[in-house]
């Protein structure tokens, strides 16, 4: 039973002071609580991360279908319900102008914000900012009460539709009753229910009690390389945000310090990051700006705690505002004070005809945060959202005043002053992508309103395959045919391996279906040079194939690179003495270069994948003093893998020698190519001595402890399977003198998984 010493700091709270709870006193941990593991041992792998989100958290079940759910809801009807509350108005918290859709506008717009195109992380796609750290976030203020004005809708649909979808979705109404025409909407979105323990969101630290206000903006210095204005100015990878409290960047500018030129580079940073160009980013930016306002009524310094530190009866709510109302004309989120247009709930031009229009002058808000209004006096008004009568002036942003001053952006402003049609346009499509982004494959869509055209780049088409799949008789005698082609099973694997290892679960993007492994950018990649003459001689399989079938019969290569490597690990098992099928579900096309995005495609490339062996040439300088083996950590992430999956999986690619150069790092076995469990046999035994080779630490030798003999080498992604704890633990497992079984089964089940991960046209959705 949980004790709770009595000698609380406050008496009126269970505050605990820097006491522990269990009757000791100081505590290593953050203030009030417990020291945990971390606080204990820093740099210790977190391999639990790789059980995050797992079924037991979720109250839906595992046998739960989201997409059969979703399908029984009229969208229209829900759409309309949606649609009536936004111009309604509840006590607790009014709506501005009699509108919540700016509003909720923003809530969507904030929850797909999150995303980043490094790692995929990020995005609508799972209703994250219902937890830490981002509904938290200084820049997500009041999106608290955003949710909750929508929660009776959420209610009345239930298990059927998301947080994530429904964010979005009301998101889409507002703009529409608004009178934009919205490029379509998807639902697919399943909700994650638990907080992300492991995105990386910055290495910013606070002390716990000054978290996310504006003041600690000024500390951003950590995650960005060089001075502002430098060519190597630039943003730590994976970020996106110039700041961890923000979406983007800051609305005062870097620093606060209103500087146009320096928020323009901010801007064009954080927008790429998030696979965002000038145009996409300019259309955003001003299409947003289109509609409500900001509030800056009161000093951050008086605004309470964020939700995930507010105190208990405030049930989840954050940021209380003290000040009269707490909310309607005494509302503070942001700081900044006021509306861009004079008509904030339609879409209109006049964000950009006045911001061109007018000089502007920078002012304070009643916050004290950083503005600008217009020079001249009898410049547009705007009414104020709730007090009749009253006339505002006009506000604009740093990051607004960035879109007139940065060379390149104005020539976009100036196209779209020139062509509102082009605007609303670009605004649509770019709302589209931003709240879409991380969905992946367009077969992971749900609804009627879904778009299907092949003019959507960044949805990483691939074109319908326009003949009949091979059938098993097809396969056994492909099978046969890649056997006899002479390529080794050891390549075969690893390309089957390199095709399908670039699929990201955070962003659905990536994998074998496509054949993208044989188009530019990959086929360029050093990781992949080892898997060109396999690709070619794969091909040569395929048109044979292809030449000799009638009917319209046909395999694509994406299928032969998967088959090849199912094929070998066959063989492989055969000469180990087991008899195992490998699964093999055929229907991967192939797409186009035309329809391959390289830009986008550059950053699936690895920077470190210890499943291969491989560190990027500039690993030292682009790592940051990050470990290999936490990069591997991230890898097995990205790829869904469960600890005994990623051990698994690890001991299989070694028996065939899946290092990208043929090196003899981690193959610890004379019988190279055969699906042994020699990998673990030696990494358990205590008949070696593992020492360093090199001051880093970064390569080991393996020796003989009797004779002292170098017989095996290794790097840190291999040894970390015996020097990590639960690692360990797992691969003792796979070295069981009754291991061997256990670990193809298990080796032969998470190949598969992986083979399978972008398959969104055969299974269930997740």
């Amino acid at each position: 039973m949980l004790h709770i010493a009595n000698d609380k700091t406050n008496t009126d709270t269970f505050e605990m002071g820097g006491k522990c709870p269990f009757g000791g006193d100081s505590i290593g941990g953050a203030t009030g609580t417990p020291p945990m593991l971390s606080d204990w041992y820093p740099n210790r792998l977190k391999v639990e991360q790789l059980q995050q989100n797992g079924p037991q958290a979720n109250p839906l079940g595992e046998d739960f279908n989201y997409a059969e759910a979703f399908n029984t809801i009229d969208l229209e009807a829900l759409k309309q319900e949606i649609k009536g509350f936004l111009t309604t108005s509840v006590a607790w918290w009014p709506s501005d102008y009699n509108n919540y859709g700016p509003q909720m506008v923003r809530m969507a717009w904030h929850s797909a914000g999150t995303y980043r195109i490094a790692d995929g992380r990020g995005g609508a796609g799972e209703g994250m900012m219902r937890f830490a750290p981002v509904d938290s976030w200084w820049d997500n203020g009041n999106t608290d009460k955003s949710r909750r004005l929508i929660w009776p809708i959420k209610q009345k649909y239930g298990s059927a539709l998301s947080w994530a979808d429904l964010i979005v979705l009301t998101g889409n109404c507002a703009l529409e009753i608004m009178g934009f025409p919205t490029y379509g909407f998807a639902g697919g979105r399943q909700d994650a229910w638990e907080v992300d323990n492991s995105t990386y969101w910055g290495p910013e630290v606070w002390d716990g009690t000054k978290v996310n206000t504006p003041d600690s903006m000024v500390t951003r210095d950590k995650r960005w390389r060089g001075q502002n204005g430098d060519a190597d100015y630039d943003l730590e990878n994976p970020l996106a945000a110039s700041y961890q409290s923000l979406i983007y960047v800051n609305p005062e500018g870097p620093y606060g310090k209103g500087d146009p030129l320096g928020s323009a580079r901010d801007i064009r940073i954080t927008f790429s990051r998030m696979a965002m160009n000038d145009e996409e980013t300019v259309a955003l930016i001003a299409g947003g700006h289109a509609f409500g306002k900001s509030h800056g009524m009161v000093p951050a310094a008086e605004i309470g705690a964020q939700p995930e530190i507010a105190p208990m009866e405030q049930m989840g709510f954050g940021w209380n505002n003290p000040r009269g109302k707490g909310h309607s004309e005494d509302t503070m989120t942001n700081g900044i004070e006021g509306s861009w247009t004079p008509n904030p709930t339609q879409w209109d031009n006049d964000y950009l005809i006045n911001l061109f229009k007018f000089d502007w002058e920078v002012t304070k808000s009643p916050a004290g945060a950083l503005q600008w209004t217009p020079v001249d006096k009898n410049a547009p008004k705007t009414p104020d959202a709730h007090i009749p009568g009253q006339m505002n002036a006009l506000m604009m942003m740093t990051t607004d005043i960035a879109l007139k001053e940065d060379p390149e952006y104005r020539k976009v402003c100036e196209k779209f002053l020139g062509d509102f049609d082009a605007f609303t346009q670009a605004f649509s499509k770019a709302w589209y992508k931003l709240t879409h982004r991380d969905m992946g494959p367009r077969e992971r869509y749900l609804g009627p309103e879904k778009r299907n055209e092949n003019d959507l780049l960044w949805q990483d088409p691939i074109p319908l395959a326009d003949y009949k799949l091979v059938d098993a008789a097809d396969i056994t005698a492909l099978k046969e045919s890649i056997l006899k082609s002479g390529i080794s099973g050891s390549d075969l694997v690893y390309t089957a391996f390199s095709a399908a290892s670039t699929h990201r679960s955070s962003d659905k993007r990536g994998g074998a279906n496509g054949g993208r492994l044989a188009l530019a950018p990959q086929k360029d990649w050093a990781i992949n040079q080892r898997t060109v003459p396999v690709v070619a001689a794969l091909r040569s399989v395929m048109e044979e194939f292809n030449g000799q079938q009638t009917g319209g019969k046909q395999v694509s290569l994406a299928d032969l690179l998967v088959l090849g490597g199912c094929a070998a690990l066959e063989k492989a098992a055969a000469d180990a003495g087991l008899t195992t099928t490998v699964p093999f579900t055929p229907g991967r096309r192939d797409t186009t270069q035309e329809l391959t995005d390289i830009e986008m495609f550059t950053w699936l490339k690895p920077v470190a994948d210890g499943f291969r062996n491989y560190l990027d040439p500039e690993f030292e300088a682009i790592s940051q003093d990050v470990a290999p083996e936490v990069m591997f950590l991230d890898k097995a992430q990205l790829l869904s893998l469960t600890t005994p999956e990623w051990v698994a999986l690890m001991g299989g690619l070694k028996a065939m020698n899946a290092n990208h150069d043929n090196s003899a790092h981690g193959i610890f076995t004379d019988r190279v190519g055969v699906l042994t469990n020699d990998f673990f046999t030696v990494l358990t035994s205590m008949d070696f001595e593992w020492k360093k080779t090199d001051a880093k630490g970064m390569a080991f030798s393996l020796d003989d402890r009797e004779t002292g003999k170098q017989r095996f080498t290794a790097t840190r992604a291999d040894l970390v399977f015996g020097a990590n704890s639960q690692l360990r633990a797992v691969a003792e497992v796979y070295a069981g003198n009754d291991g061997h079984k256990r670990f193809v089964k298990a080796f032969v089940k998470a190949w598969d998984k992986v083979m399978m991960l972008d398959r969104y046209d055969v299974k269930v959705l997740a």
